[in-house]
């Protein structure tokens, strides 16, 4: 009697190869697509000023690797910090929507304080975790006090860094206080702070490429925040009383701390070579808000704390070599809150689970799939009573009970103030930010107070429910 003839089905196929060992196993199909999804470095500087980079018009600042980051991705001109400040920035970045919609985002800065970021709140590094990304955040937190607040409970898997606002470059240290932590543990390290964190950076590099999975890593420098202190003023490290530094530094100084950056920036690139990594990882070079007392912000005026240009406009460079063209330019506005939902676009998240956030998915912008498009985007900040609203190239400034209006496409200075001109769309700005302010938690009488009323954890649902 002859044999039936064998029936060879596509799921038949698929199981006697899979048991011969012909096809590879789940788990390295499963490694294969996360390698093809692109590895985030996400680069943030602290405080640094609009133009204190060579390829942004700096004078006296070399800035090499930064330059040929700019050359090698986008150059954008047009790229805002959500805040003035650090933490209230840093609170945006992380969960993709105003700051003001927390009570952490509410201080500014976080100091001294017993508050910090929910743990139940959506945030960049969590959602990609989700992903099949590995996390790691290596310099500066500020989102909250250790141990309660952690960046390990808030979607990060390793953490090196500092928990605070500042920290001394050699000490790792504030008025006495441990500032250095690795996971949850203070610790010692001896060495100046922005070269600890470019090698244990590099030293990431080497641990996620062996992982085989995608990786998104934090690298946010404390450069070049006070105090002001070079890689060589180890010794003007121990007379300082002052951590804020009022009576130290100088555009040398700091200088030497833009540079060393810039240095450790060019190390962890090289590191990327040298995995061939390059080609399939998104870098992002960017700052928490505009410079300080030494910075340069050419050709905006104001500085970090106000709301003018110089407080808010920052150095904005991408680089993805697949997708994006090198030496590209762009006038396209982007501010902090964007990067949310344009990563998770790009690690391949569906763009119907990214609705609940206020900043913008610009990934098809960015890739040159999309033309460029104008925005509206709001500011407030406590201290002086500021507030201002962007939309196209007008601004309205209000600074206590004086109001401003800029046409920012013709007077980048912000200082032709226009609204007798142009009294109705004075009005038409107003009450734009009045609309928006009344969805945005109220300031607490006291802006230092951790006793903030409210229905935040309500307003916070819509993106909590999405994932």
């Amino acid at each position: 009697m002859e044999n039936p003839p064998i029936t060879i089905s596509r799921r038949n196929l698929l199981t006697v190869t899979a048991a011969l060992g012909l096809l590879p196993t789940f788990d390295a199909v499963a490694r294969s697509a996360d390698r093809r999804k692109p590895n985030i470095l996400f680069i943030m500087a602290d405080d640094l000023g609009y133009a204190d980079l060579g390829c942004y018009g700096s004078h006296h600042i070399k800035t090499p690797n930064l330059d040929r980051l700019a050359s090698q991705g986008a150059q954008l001109f047009q790229g805002y910090a959500n805040s003035s400040v650090c933490s209230a920035t840093r609170t945006a970045l992380i969960t993709g929507r105003y700051q003001y919609r927390l009570p952490c985002g509410l201080e500014e800065p976080i100091a001294m304080s017993k508050i910090g970021l929910p743990s139940n709140v959506p945030t960049l590094p969590g959602l990609l975790r989700k992903l099949g990304y590995h996390t790691a955040l290596i310099g500066k937190w500020h989102l909250g006090p250790m141990p309660d607040f952690s960046p390990l409970d808030r979607g990060y898997d390793s953490f090196f860094g500092i928990s605070d606002g500042g920290s001394d470059y050699f000490e790792h240290g504030l008025l006495g206080k441990a500032n250095l932590y690795e996971g949850r543990s203070p610790v010692e390290r001896a060495g100046y702070l922005t070269d600890l964190l470019g090698s244990k950076t590099v030293d990431q590099l080497d641990e996620a490429a062996a992982t085989g999975l995608p990786f998104f890593i934090s690298l946010h420098f404390t450069a070049p925040h006070w105090p002001w202190e070079g890689p060589e003023d180890e010794a003007i490290a121990k007379t300082i009383a002052n951590p804020i530094h009022m009576d130290g530094g100088n555009l040398k100084t700091y200088a030497a701390m833009v540079e060393s950056m810039d240095d450790n920036v060019g190390r962890v690139l090289d590191k990327l070579d040298r995995l061939n990594l390059s080609d399939n990882t998104i870098v992002v070079f960017t700052s928490d808000n505009g410079g300080e007392r030494f910075s340069e912000t050419w050709p905006f005026i104001g500085a970090k704390t106000e709301l003018l240009e110089g407080g808010i406009r920052v150095p904005l460079i991408i680089r993805w070599p697949r997708h994006i063209g090198a030496g590209s330019t762009s006038q396209q506005v982007m501010i902090s809150m964007d990067f949310v939902p344009t990563l998770l676009a790009a690690a391949g998240m569906e763009q119907r689970r990214m609705s609940g956030f206020d900043g913008e998915n610009l990934l098809d912008i960015l890739t040159g799939k999309a033309p460029e498009h104008s925005r509206t985007l709001f500011w407030r900040y406590n201290a002086a009573e500021q507030a201002a609203v962007r939309e196209g190239d007008w601004k309205y400034l209000k600074i206590r009970d004086r109001e401003y209006l800029f046409d920012l496409a013709a007077d980048q200075r912000e200082r032709a103030n226009l609204k007798e001109r142009e009294p109705e769309r004075l009005k038409a700005l107003k009450a734009a930010f009045a609309a928006w302010n009344a969805t945005m938690l109220p300031y607490p009488d006291d802006a230092y107070s951790h006793n903030v009323s409210g229905d935040w954890a309500d307003r916070y649902a819509p993106v909590k429910s999405l994932f």
